[in-house]
């Protein structure tokens, strides 16, 4: 029993050891595209079989044909035909093994099925991994290298006589399957260089939040390479903050509530960190009509009542560099006198702009900075500035004047997109703080400019503080990795690891994302570069995360050309009279060796390998040779002057070579007698398409000793004709009527032509009828159309029949219903009437006085009265 028990699970672990082997080989066979790198996997995999003695595997018919293809592999003797011949077998052998396996061990069946579903959930999920990718070969090592998927074998000896240089360049599993030393190939794959990379810290004097800060990247054409980024956002990481407010006159109020929550506003960002600078500025309008009001009374004093004092308006001013001192910013701000303009849009994206591009006048820090826009109203717009005459567009520079005052009247309004890319250049992030009424146009403008937020502003402003801890705390959970002026033929994706609970993102996208970041929480990005051309030198880009200031350096150069290290002059290997560099021989004479003289009127290899080429076509020796000193060295059953003919290529037909019925000569067969078509598949014989000397019945034509029937005819010898019934009833229905109808002579001929009609007495049975007609229709020998007819006593339709019974039942049976059910009504009726008429009668009524009624005249007597008679 235990013998038993031993020899089966033996048997169930070598069957799942097996399967494992035979999932990876077919699902590799499928994958792999390069010809050599299929036959190279099968290969292993026989070798493998054969080793192992696994003889069960291979008990099919298909077995012998790939031992047999085996053996004339290692005699040197096999073909390109018969590569492919073998890969094909060797999966169906394999799918055969599986099934044969189970019939045989069943025990084996209940693992294999559990582990098969999960090798293939892998499979579908590409866990598999491993499988080589196809390789584009090419004449040098240079160019091999610039080729995805490619590797050179430099190894001198490595080819056969006759091989061009390109059997140097495949893939890696390729060069190794044939025999190339691992360090013969050259096949670099060079990890980065970590010019820079700090750990994450959040102690004050060295705060690191991005990791790493400098890369260097050696990248080949093609090759994808990837990286990590991580950040953790430090606890306590210094601010600048830039109050920008509209002092156009509706802000009044505002202005006020503002003068004194300067500390209010310092207290609650120290709630995040200990260090953090406030400053101040403000904006109005373009000092240009139709904005600004230009008789003189009113451009000095622009508030719309006189009574009022307002300062001249300005497009943007700088009222107080950014500065820890809180009194400092009480007083400025409480000096500050409200403006006005003509129209409600504001200058606020010329404020922006100024705030943003002008580091030093405001005093920007490299540390996290943040604008707050205070408005009521909306904001002119690129283009806006041409009703004051103004054209030209927006220039991203500083124009402040040494008082930080803008005016505005010299360039437009700048646009959204200009404000985007600068705040991104300068990791600002933006706050607008505006009331309710506008919120809906601002909320659109967030959209289009990255790391921006909206917050509803109070009328008087009274929650502005409140408005502030809240927009920071969004914009600081945000999370968005970009890259910057990266080589146009890179191409940079990511894959952000936020946290744990949300998993990762399995996609690969244009940006790294994660929301809700909380502070010391670390979020990580997977980066992936692939640069799809050679760069002349080395180029440096830049990865930043929004609103942040640190940024992560990378340098990329590409792998375009080999270092191979064994330059030989005069090489006894090139006939010492070229240089052997990397494998191959280099200047002198021509050939794999040099073998081959130049000849005066060939200036390089290039002119030699132009005679291998039929037509100016691109490949030498049509793909099927190899070029020797100007001439063709053909491969496998190729010849010609061009290795342009193939006997073994021409068109099958039951498997076999031009059906068996011809001769392959240069890719077209030539047919033996009475043979013709491409596959010589198309007997000229027309034995079996006469009957009674005649082809098809002369209803067709006889193609490959088949008959092809003409529109109305089929059958094998278009015997038969197709819907014969309908077609001639037109012409039955008038002969019969000429026979029926004494004196009547209708034209058939029209109807009939030439049909041929036969008259039978009696009623007969014939396949079509219709009516009192029955009639058949036959084809003669000689091609024509013979019809016999009779004549069918009229019989009554059974349909009408039927109808008309089953109608005229249900009438009948509803008015007796309806009669019954009236009579049953009326009997009932009649009992209950005379049952009333018995209680009635049987009644007894009282006359009955109600004790409490009184009656309403009461009648008095006079006792001295005498009544007359």
């Amino acid at each position: 029993m235990r013998k038993q028990v031993f020899v089966s699970v033996r048997v169930i672990f070598k069957s799942l050891q097996l399967f494992i082997e035979i999932i990876t080989v077919l699902e590799a066979l499928r994958n792999v595209s390069e010809l050599e790198i299929r036959f190279g996997l099968a290969l292993s995999f026989i070798s493998h079989i054969k080793e192992t003695g696994e003889s069960l595997w291979f008990q099919s018919s298909g077995s012998k044909l790939v031992s047999d293809y085996f053996s004339r592999f290692q005699e040197g003797r096999l073909r390109k035909h018969e590569k492919m011949n073998i890969v094909g077998c060797v999966k169906k052998t394999l799918i055969r093994s599986v099934y044969r396996s189970l019939h045989l061990y069943p025990q084996a069946m209940v693992g294999i099925f559990i582990l098969g579903t999960f090798l293939l959930y892998c499979v579908g999920q590409n866990q598999i991994q491993g499988v080589p990718q196809g390789c584009v070969s090419q004449p040098s090592c240079s160019a091999c290298l610039r080729s995805p998927g490619c590797a050179w074998c430099k190894h001198k000896d490595f080819l056969k006589s006759g091989e061009s240089s390109e059997r140097r360049c495949d893939t890696a599993e390729s060069l190794r399957t044939r025999r190339c030393e691992q360090m013969d190939i050259i096949n670099p794959r060079l990890d980065p260089v970590f010019l820079k990379n700090n750990d994450l810290s959040s102690n004050s004097d060295n705060v690191v939040q991005l990791k790493p800060q400098n890369l260097l990247f050696k990248l080949r054409v093609g090759v994808p390479q990837t990286f990590n980024v991580s950040f953790k956002r430090a606890e306590g990481y210094p601010i600048d903050l830039y109050y920008l407010m509209d002092l156009s006159f509706s802000m009044k109020d505002d202005l006020d509530t503002i003068k004194n929550l300067g500390q209010d506003i310092l207290s609650a960002l120290k709630k995040v960190t200990q260090k953090v600078r406030i400053g101040f500025g403000s904006f109005v309008d373009k000092v240009a009509l139709p904005y600004v009001s230009q008789v003189k009374a009113k451009k000095n004093n622009p508030c719309p009542n006189r009574l009022n004092i307002c300062q001249p308006a300005f497009s943007f001013q700088n009222i107080l560099r950014l500065t820890e001192d809180v009194d400092e910013f009480k007083t400025r701000v409480s000096d500050q006198i409200i403006s006005g303009n003509l129209d409600s849009p504001e200058a606020g994206f010329d404020a922006i702009m100024q705030a943003a591009v002008c580091q030093s006048v405001i005093g920007w820090n490299n540390v996290t900075r943040i604008l707050v826009y205070t408005s009521d109203d909306t904001f002119h717009i690129a283009g806006d500035g041409r009703l004051a005459g103004i054209f030209e567009p927006h220039d991203g520079m500083c124009h402040l004047n040494g008082t930080g005052f803008y005016d505005g009247t010299k360039y437009d309004y700048p646009s959204v997109g200009q404000l985007a890319r600068v705040l991104a250049a300068n990791n600002i992030q933006l706050i607008f703080a505006v009331t309710e009424d506008s919120v809906a146009a601002y909320k659109a403008l967030s959209k289009l400019i990255p790391q921006s937020v909206v917050g509803v502003l109070k009328n008087d402003s009274s929650n502005v503080v409140l408005l502030i801890s809240e927009a920071y705390s969004n914009l600081s959970s945000t999370i968005l990795l970009e890259h910057h002026e990266a080589p146009s033929d890179l191409d940079v994706t990511y894959r952000s690891h936020c946290t744990p609970e949300k998993g990762d993102n399995t996609h690969w996208q244009r940006r790294g994302e994660c929301m809700n970041v909380k502070l010391n929480q670390q979020v990580n990005f997977t980066v992936s570069l692939n640069i799809s051309t050679c760069l002349k030198e080395k180029q440096t880009f830049s990865l930043k995360l929004q609103g942040i200031s640190e940024t992560l350096k990378v340098s990329v150069e590409t792998l375009c050309d080999c270092d191979c290290q064994d330059r030989e002059e005069q090489s006894s290997h090139c006939n010492e009279i070229g240089t052997l560099t990397c494998g191959i021989c280099r200047q002198g004479h021509l050939g794999q060796r040099c073998e081959c003289e130049r000849p005066k009127d060939m200036t390089s290899a290039d002119s030699m390998a132009a005679t291998c080429r039929q037509d100016n076509s691109s490949q030498l020796c049509s793909g099927h040779g190899s070029c020797e000193c100007g001439m063709c060295m053909c491969q496998g059953t190729h010849r010609g002057n061009f290795c342009q003919c193939d006997d073994n290529s021409c068109a099958r037909h039951n498997n076999m070579l031009c059906g068996g019925n011809g001769q392959c000569e240069c890719g077209t067969c030539k047919c033996n007698a009475n043979y013709t078509g491409s596959a010589c598949d198309c007997s000229t014989i027309t034995d079996q398409c006469r009957t009674v000397g005649k082809l098809c019945n002369g209803q067709g034509t006889c193609q490959c000793n088949q008959c092809q029937c003409n529109k109305d005819f089929f059958g094998i010898n278009c015997s038969k004709i197709a819907n014969a019934c309908p077609k001639f009833l037109d012409c039955v229905t008038c002969e019969l009527d000429n026979k029926k109808i004494s004196g009547l002579k209708s034209n058939c001929s029209q109807l009939c032509g030439s049909v041929k009609l036969t008259w039978m007495k009696g009623p007969q049975e014939f396949p079509c009828s219709k009516d009192t007609i029955s009639y058949k229709v036959e084809l003669l020998p000689d091609g024509n159309i013979l019809i016999f007819y009779a004549d069918l006593p009229r019989s009554i339709d059974k349909t009408y029949v039927i109808i008309g019974s089953s109608v005229s039942s249900i009438i009948f049976i509803g008015i007796a219903v309806i009669l019954i059910s009236r009579l049953m009504l009326e009997l009932h009726y009649r009992r209950e009437y005379d049952s009333f008429l018995k209680a009635k009668e049987a009644e007894v009524w009282q006359d009955m006085k109600n004790p409490l009624f009184q009656d309403a005249t009461t009648v008095v007597m006079n006792p001295m009265h005498v009544q007359e008679d």
